[in-house]
């Protein structure tokens, strides 16, 4: 078994992302590669529903500096409240992409996302995790707490 972040991270968000790459591998499957991205992202919500994976779509984040708001961006999806799901359909992923990924689960203080390219002859994926000085650093840690402060709330039967 796995030990350290990895391995708790699988143990708690390993089913999810299981069930959400086999979502994506039947859409792609389906539809094949060559396609606009928000065709991909609609056929995919249509797919989460059927396999009754709980998410919210085009999600709208808002970024503060200094305690000001400076903007919004939108998830792709999030996913149970719990995985960013980025999408794209292009030849290949860059940095860029992966470190947009990371930008989003550090302003949301998530743990895990996944970076799903359509693009491709064969669906690409991969699990982004924050790396460990953004997971050290103090600004995270509150959003984590934050966050799981929130989930624990909302399952108080009290």
């Amino acid at each position: 078994m796995k030990s350290g972040i990895g391995g708790r991270i699988q143990r708690e968000y390993g089913g999810l992302t299981y069930r959400i790459i086999g979502s994506a591998m039947r859409v792609h499957r389906t539809l094949g590669p060559g396609l606009p991205e928000r065709i991909y992202q609609r056929a995919l919500a249509v797919e989460f529903g059927r396999q009754g994976i709980r998410f919210e779509r085009e999600k709208p984040v808002e970024v503060f500096y200094a305690g000001v708001s400076v903007g919004t961006f939108y998830l792709d999806f999030l996913v149970e409240d719990r995985v960013i799901v980025e999408l794209k359909a292009l030849d290949q992923i860059s940095n860029d992409h992966y470190h947009q990924v990371i930008s989003y689960l550090t302003a949301l203080g998530r743990e895990v996302a996944l970076l799903i390219n359509f693009g491709t002859a064969s669906l690409e994926y991969k699990r982004v995790l924050p790396p460990l000085a953004v997971q050290n650093s103090d600004a995270y840690r509150a959003r984590v707490e934050a966050w799981r402060a929130g989930r624990r709330q909302c399952f108080d039967t009290d």
